[in-house]
C-alpha cells in the first residue's frame, strides 16, 4: 500500500492476501469527500468498497428512479409505511446536506466517481436499507413506530434549529440512527439492527470484496465494529433475513376480531336486540369515523374518506385485510399519480407541503393515517360496547 498519511480516519486492516484501506467518512463532510478521492487517486486499487446497498446506490446514480415506481403493487405489498418512512429518511438527510452545503451522499459520490476514474471495480457493501428498516420495525411496538413517523415528519421544520454539536454528532452516526435515537434508548434491540449488524455484514461483505488492493469507504461510526468483527465467520444469509412477525402477534392478530364478534353475540343474547345494535353502532362510528378522520386529516379525496369510513369497520375484523390498504387503492383510482408527481417526488419530500401535494407521498400517508385511525377506533370501540353489557 502507498498510503502512509496520519490520519485517525484511515485505518488498515489484511485478510488472506488482501490489503484494504477503510476510510471512516464524516457523511456530511466535505473535507471526507476530498479524502476519499484522494487515497482512491493515490492507491489505484483493485476495488472500492462503499457504505451503500443497492437502494440507495440508484438513488444517487438514477435522478428518474420513483418513476418506475408502481404505487398500487406497493400497497398491496402492505409496504406503504415502509416506502414512507424511507421518503422522510432520504428528506431529512437531503435537507441536512443543502443546509451545509454538501451534496447528500458527497463522500460515496466522490468515491464512485473516483473508482470509475482509475478503473477500479465498485463494489457495495451495505445490506439493503429496506431488509434494516424491516428488520427495526419487527422489533418496535406500534407506540414506537408512530414515534418515529411523527418524529420524521416534524423534522421537516426543525432542520433550521440544529445546532453545531447535533451536527457534529451527525458526523458520527448514520441518519437513520440519529433519528432513532430517542426510541433507541428504550429499546437496545434497536442497537443491535442498526450498528451491530451492519458492522458485522460490512466487515464481511468487504473481506470477500474481488481483487487484493482495496479501499472500504464507511460511516466513521462503523469503523470501530468492522475492526471488532473483522476476523469474525458471519453468516451473512442470517442478516439479510426478514423475521417472521412473533408467535404473540400471529395470535393476537385472530383473537382480537374473535373477541369483538363475541362482544356482539354476548351483546345480542344477554341485553337483547336493543343492547347489540347499540354494540354495533358504537363500534360502526369509532371505527369508521377515526379512520375517515385520518383520511381527513391526510386530504384524501371524499370518495377515499367514505371508503375508509364504510371499510374500517368490516376491515377491523378481518386481520388479512386493513382500512389504509382500501383507502390508499381508492385514492390512486380517484387520484391517479402522474409522471410529474413521480418526477417531483426528491424535491416534494423536502417540505410538508410538497408531501401534502404529491399525489404519490399523499397515497401513502392516506394509507399510514387510515390504519391508524381504524386502530384508535378498534379499542376506543371495546370499553364502550363493554359499557352496554
Amino acid at each position: 500500500m502507498k498510503t502512509h498519511v496520519s490520519n485517525s480516519d484511515i485505518h488498515l486492516l489484511s485478510f488472506e492476501d488482501k490489503e484494504v484501506i477503510l476510510l471512516g467518512t464524516a457523511h456530511v463532510s466535505k473535507e471526507s469527500a476530498k479524502l476519499v478521492a484522494s487515497v482512491i487517486e493515490e492507491e489505484k486499487p483493485d476495488t472500492v468498497c462503499i457504505e451503500l446497498c443497492q437502494s440507495r446506490y440508484q438513488s444517487i446514480r438514477q435522478k428518474n428512479r420513483w418513476q418506475n415506481m408502481d404505487i398500487i403493487k406497493v400497497i398491496k405489498e402492505k409496504k406503504a409505511f415502509l416506502l414512507l418512512s424511507n421518503l422522510l429518511l432520504a428528506s431529512f438527510q437531503k435537507r441536512i446536506a443543502e443546509k451545509l452545503d454538501v451534496k447528500p451522499g458527497a463522500e460515496m459520490i466522490s468515491a464512485i466517481e473516483t473508482a470509475e476514474k482509475v478503473g477500479a471495480q465498485v463494489h457495495l457493501a451495505d445490506r439493503d436499507i429496506r431488509i434494516t428498516l424491516s428488520r427495526t420495525w419487527r422489533v418496535m411496538s406500534l407506540w414506537d413506530k408512530l414515534k418515529i413517523l411523527f418524529q420524521l415528519i416534524s423534522s421537516a421544520g426543525e432542520i433550521d434549529e440544529i445546532s453545531e454539536k447535533d451536527i457534529e454528532k451527525m458526523k458520527q452516526e448514520d441518519m437513520l440512527e440519529t433519528l432513532l435515537a430517542d426510541v433507541k434508548k428504550s429499546l437496545p434491540a434497536l442497537r443491535d439492527i442498526l450498528i451491530d449488524e451492519r458492522d458485522r455484514y460490512l466487515a464481511h461483505k468487504i473481506r470477500t470484496a474481488p481483487g487484493k488492493r482495496i479501499v472500504a469507504v464507511v460511516g466513521a461510526g462503523h469503523v470501530p465494529g468492522i475492526k471488532k468483527y473483522w476476523e469474525v465467520n458471519t453468516d451473512i444469509n442470517s442478516l439479510e433475513k426478514i423475521p417472521p412477525s412473533s408467535m404473540f402477534m400471529r395470535i393476537f392478530k385472530w383473537i382480537l376480531p374473535l373477541s369483538i364478534l363475541t362482544l356482539f353475540i354476548l351483546g345480542f343474547s344477554y341485553g337483547g336486540t336493543t343492547a347489540g345494535a347499540q354494540m354495533i353502532t358504537w363500534w360502526i362510528m369509532a371505527n369508521g369515523l377515526l379512520a375517515g378522520l385520518g383520511a381527513l386529516i391526510a386530504f384524501a379525496h371524499p370518495l377515499t374518506i367514505l371508503s375508509s369510513i364504510l371499510a374500517a369497520p368490516l376491515t377491523s375484523l378481518n386481520p388479512m385485510i386493513a382500512a389504509g390498504w382500501v383507502s390508499g387503492l381508492v385514492e390512486a383510482f380517484s387520484r391517479k399519480p402522474k409522471v410529474k408527481d413521480f418526477e417531483n417526488l426528491s424535491e416534494d419530500i423536502l417540505s410538508i407541503r410538497g408531501f401534502r401535494q404529491n399525489k404519490v407521498t399523499k397515497i401513502l400517508l392516506i394509507v399510514v393515517l387510515t390504519n391508524l385511525g381504524s386502530a384508535i377506533g378498534t379499542f376506543v370501540a371495546i370499553p364502550l360496547m363493554l359499557k352496554v353489557l
